[in-house]
């Protein structure tokens, strides 16, 4: 259910600031969120990424109300509401089951709250056509949820929510019940809906692509802390750490020691070039499969390139773009994704070929 304060007054901006500070919560031995602190900008659209049992559940729900932290707070805009019950907070919420009543309309679904809360009768129908119209739903209205796809049931959810105007959104996995289509679809229409709305939206979920493509900023979360914030390119092109670069996206990783300005590549019994600001210490290097060349060994590499020899195992044709895997002379399985060649290259299954990339491609991992 929505939960939302009533009649409070609206500041200029739309959105609300957050702050977390220091949040704790554990379940008898296991420590779910390890003193977490993050800020939320106003209006911003935040996400917070990681596997199963990282934590992000658990932090919407204490940012919600739902569940009580073992030490810390959570304000917003400034105001604490560490100890304020979750239906006097004012946020929205949307979870991954749409919890719609299948014996009222999509009308009625929308404006039950709004009822309960004692909004005047003369302005439900109007609250409740706008919050329909900006999911797409107005039409929809007299039908009942079990006329409805899995994508409009969620977009009823959405309606719901918004209908009070909170500053704040949170979702939890909303999407998670839906085919990919409906997903991806979803995606677009809920970045679209932020944008119109300009208030604050945290939305949780464990799948990579939904958060590189519906976020301002994502917060990647393991073992109940934050190990890298940024934006979706800093997390994809700049990975902090090793679990950072295994979680987002493909990666191919070498494993190794940064010395002297070198990473040294011990399996392949090589010394690649790294740029000049790499961490010290690093044991680690990356690199995308976008950013690896292909070609039959024996061909020239281009100058500041690295590279490593390899035995192509497998062709993974995706339309436009094809999905080399080849393994290296020191058992390296490395991905390499390039345009699919008008004719035969020479890149196939046993083939022996020269994996190469530029310097500048290079990210060395702690």
């Amino acid at each position: 259910m929505t939960n939302i304060a009533s009649a409070t007054p609206r500041a200029t901006q739309p959105g609300a600031s957050i702050n977390v500070e220091q949040v704790r919560k554990v379940y008898g031995p296991a420590t779910i969120l390890d003193d977490i602190s993050l800020d939320i900008r106003a209006g911003e659209f935040i996400t917070l990424l990681g596997a199963s049992g990282s934590g992000k559940s658990t932090l919407l729900n204490i940012i919600a109300g739902f569940i009580k932290a073992d030490g810390g707070h959570v304000k917003v805009d400034g105001r604490d509401l560490t100890t304020v019950p979750a239906h006097k907070r004012g946020l929205g919420m949307v979870f991954q089951h749409y919890a719609l009543f299948p014996h009222m309309t999509v009308f009625e679904n929308v404006a039950y709250g709004l009822r309960r809360n004692g909004f005047p009768r003369k302005e439900i129908p109007a609250l409740v056509d706008e919050a329909l119209q900006m999911v797409e739903m107005g039409h929809l209205g007299k039908r009942r949820p079990s006329q409805l796809s899995g994508g409009q049931q969620q977009r009823v959810a959405l309606a719901r929510a918004v209908v009070f105007k909170p500053r704040v959104l949170l979702m939890d996995e909303p999407l998670g019940a839906l085919d990919k289509m409906l997903r991806e679809q979803l995606q677009l229409e809920i970045r679209r809906l932020h944008k119109e709305m300009g208030i604050t939206f945290v939305f949780v979920t464990h799948d990579q692509e939904e958060a590189l493509t519906m976020s301002d900023r994502i917060a990647l979360l393991e073992s109940g802390r934050i190990v890298q914030l940024g934006t979706p390119t800093e997390l994809y092109e700049t990975p902090s750490c090793r679990y950072a670069a295994e979680f987002i996206g493909v990666s191919n990783i070498f494993n190794g020691a940064l010395q002297h300005g070198r990473f040294h590549d011990p399996a392949n019994n090589a010394e690649h070039v790294v740029p000049a600001d790499s961490p010290a210490g690093g044991t680690a290097l990356m690199v995308r499969p976008e950013r690896l060349s292909v070609q039959p060994i024996g061909l020239h590499t281009p100058s500041g390139h690295n590279s490593v020899e390899a035995i192509v195992e497998d062709c993974v044709y995706l339309g436009s773009d094809r999905s080399v895997h080849a393994r290296t002379l020191g058992g390296d399985v490395l991905v390499a994704r390039t345009p699919v060649p008008r004719g035969d290259d020479g890149i196939a299954a046993g083939a022996k070929v020269t994996l190469s990339w530029n310097v500048e491609d290079s990210r060395v991992l702690a």
